[in-house]
Formats: structure tokens, C-alpha cells, sequence
């Protein structure tokens, strides 16, 4: 659990440093803590077939509505991509939640939300 915590931190650091904006779209909340929120959802990235956990889709709910580009940036980071975390998979976990405000259409590098 620790390593896949410190993955998470890895990926969520990276989306903001990558960019040089420092907070960047993750906004003052340090990315750790982001990246903590997302732990759940390791396997749903992964594999289009897992099923989101309760904790993954209350994490991407939370950061979805506060702010979409920082799920964004930690779902296409090549650090995600690194540990094996597919783009093309994580962009769907809203919709796999049955999340009913997310942003659909947002367009999150060459993907769009469903």
C-alpha cells in the first residue's frame, strides 16, 4: 500500500512540476494529498473492466468537481503512464462511477470525457 501511495504521489507531483506552474492545476492543495484521494482507483486505471471502488469514485468525484483539469493532469501524467495506468481507461472512471455531474465533453489532452 505504501508503494502504490507513493506512485500516486509521484504521478500527482509531476503534473504540476512538468509544467512549471508550481501549484499548478491542482491549486494549492499539495499533490501527496491528491494523490492519497486517488489510491483506490489504481486498478480501475488499469483495467477498463475493473470496477471503480466506492473510495476511487468518492475521490474522483471530489477532485472532478473542484477542479477537472488537476484529475486531468494526474490521469495523463507519464508517471501514471509509467506504472501502468492507461489514459485511455482512467478518462473513463467518471462515467464507470455513474457520476452524473461530471464533465462530459471536457477535453483532457487527445481524450474526451464520456
Amino acid at each position: 500500500m505504501r508503494a502504490l501511495l507513493l506512485v500516486l504521489a509521484m504521478v500527482a507531483a509531476a503534473c504540476c512540476v512538468a509544467d512549471g506552474k508550481g501549484g499548478g492545476e491542482c491549486g494549492g492543495t499539495p499533490p501527496e494529498k491528491v494523490a492519497q484521494k486517488l489510491a483506490a482507483c489504481a486498478s480501475a486505471g488499469k483495467n477498463p473492466d475493473a470496477a471503480p471502488s466506492s473510495g476511487c469514485c468518492n475521490a474522483v468525484h471530489t477532485i472532478g468537481k473542484q477542479s477537472p483539469e488537476c484529475l486531468c493532469a494526474v490521469m495523463l501524467s507519464k508517471t501514471a503512464r509509467k506504472h501502468g495506468i492507461k489514459p485511455e481507461v482512467a478518462i473513463t472512471i467518471p462515467k464507470r462511477c455513474n457520476l452524473v455531474d461530471r464533465p462530459v465533453g471536457y477535453k483532457c489532452g487527445d481524450y474526451t470525457l464520456p
